[in-house]
């Protein structure tokens, strides 16, 4: 009797629901983590080379503990095929289970060979504090509005965190073969060097309760202060567990900042819930009436989008930050988000993919929840005449400019009074400032105001031909 214990994004050896199970069933038990071809892409994205390098940092640290971790690439039902002619007598696998997406998918495929092959599987909800199943309405049905979801999600119980003990599990090796190690080097993108691991992860959540959370209200929206957790890079791997971060803040002392951050756990199951709910979202908004919302196509807007040479700084150092970190301050995400789909009226699709492709904290649920949030074709999302300004955006979040300085080379020199409208300089200042619009820095990629009214317009018009076609329909 052999057992496998799978990890995915779970990467971490303490407060492991699957990993403490696999433990107690006393069985000799083989380490093992699987690239999945169908995710990985050439060339290498930021996101996929901070995966891969993150993996292989976990692979060394559980090496350092004495245990193996197996590692495999290719088609999900090969690599298992493979394996069990390497185990004699496999008849166990315990791991923790993805209830959208991708994961999900790869979960029903991977299910469907274990009974075939008489393989007892245990599997569990590790990922959130509540899964997608527990929080439910009178009728039985998911929540659609955040609110009343939030108001059941405060009173339920949360899990406390698993003891995991190592030293009691029964580990089988097995090498990993070489030529494997060195095709998942090529996996990823040498010029990053986004590696997380759990011990970071341990120092930024006692950082962040220590230093930050009592505070988190009042400065989670300024960009140049230290204010948010940025503990996401760390859950989107499981190198810190969700009820150990519930745990250190809710035991923290209380505060207005705690209130807000728990908050911020709830919508993380909430937006969890609705992708599962809406299995297609990531390529279908949720609200019907704008499924069929008419995009421009603007390639050049787009590509100076994502380059940060729209003209206008806050979204520019946002994109920038994006670019030189793999990460965004979490309000410039949605200030971006807005800007490329109301003031550039381009598909949130295109931007949600290029976050996927970039971001080293990619959770696709919140991602994409987000996305259409800001688009305000999703649930509960912002109102389609609700659109940020990015003129105000950056002089009420970046209010000293700091933020915009630090991305923005070209606009060191600009005096404060036109910081977030650069173009509104007098010709004789950017002459003897050495920022000339439309050389050192670009013009405005478009007129924030006609804009607006543009993107109402066609929001409005899409909301009427959805009516007259329903009409129709009765």
């Amino acid at each position: 009797m052999v057992s496998v214990m799978w990890f995915r994004r779970d990467l971490r050896v303490e407060d492991q629901k699957a990993l403490a199970r696999a433990i107690a069933s006393q069985s000799p038990t083989l380490c093992v983590f699987q690239f999945n071809q169908e995710q990985l892409s050439q060339p290498p994205s930021r996101n996929q080379s901070a995966v891969v390098a993150s993996v292989l940092a976990f692979k060394e640290e559980l090496k350092e503990k004495g245990i193996d971790l197996y590692v495999m690439h290719g088609d999900l039902i090969t690599c298992f095929e493979q394996l069990a002619q390497q185990l004699d007598q496999w008849t166990d696998v315990y791991f923790n289970y993805d209830e959208s997406g991708f994961g999900r998918r790869r979960d029903q495929q991977a299910a469907q060979w274990f009974r075939a092959k008489k393989i007892n599987i245990h599997a569990y909800q590790d990922h959130y504090l509540h899964g997608s199943q527990e929080i439910k309405n009178q009728s039985g049905q998911y929540y659609k509005v955040f609110t009343p979801y939030y108001r059941v999600w405060q009173c339920l119980p949360k899990e406390t965190p698993v003891v995991v003990d190592l030293s009691r599990g029964n580990w089988l090796s097995l090498k990993t073969p070489q030529a494997t190690l060195e095709l998942i080097e090529t996996l990823k993108d040498t010029t990053f060097n986004d590696v997380m691991t759990v011990k970071e992860a341990k120092e930024r959540l006692n950082h962040f309760v220590d230093n930050q959370l009592a505070d988190y209200d009042t400065t989670r929206d300024f960009p140049s202060r230290c204010g948010t957790s940025f503990l996401s890079p760390y859950l989107r791997l499981g190198m810190v567990s969700i009820r150990t971060v519930y745990q250190a803040i809710s035991q923290a002392p209380a505060s207005s900042g705690q209130a807000v951050f728990l908050k911020e756990l709830a919508w993380r199951d909430f937006y969890h819930m609705v992708y599962v709910a809406n299995p297609n979202q990531k390529k279908l908004a949720i609200q019907e009436a704008f499924r069929h919302l008419e995009w421009d196509e603007n390639p050049a807007a787009f590509k100076a989008w994502k380059e940060g040479q729209t003209g206008y700084p806050i979204i520019d150092a946002a994109m920038k930050q994006l670019l030189a970190t793999g990460w965004m301050h979490n309000r410039l995400r949605m200030v971006v988000a807005s800007f490329l789909t109301k003031d550039l009226q381009i598909d949130w699709r295109l931007g949600e993919a290029y976050f996927q492709e970039q971001l080293i904290d990619y959770d696709a649920a919140s991602n994409i929840g987000g996305w259409q949030w800001a688009a305000s074709v999703g649930t509960d999302a912002v109102p389609y005449f609700r659109i940020f300004n990015p003129v105000t955006q950056g002089k009420r979040f970046d209010p000293d400019g700091e933020f915009i300085r630090s991305y923005l080379p070209s606009l060191v020199s600009v005096p404060q009074k036109y910081l977030y409208e650069p173009w509104k300089m007098p010709e004789a200042l950017q002459e003897s400032i050495a920022c000339i619009i439309g050389k050192d820095y670009p013009h405005p990629l478009v007129d924030h105001a006609e804009q607006r009214k543009r993107a109402i317009a066609r929001y409005e018009w899409a909301k009427e031909k959805a009516q007259m076609q329903e009409e129709r329909l009765h």
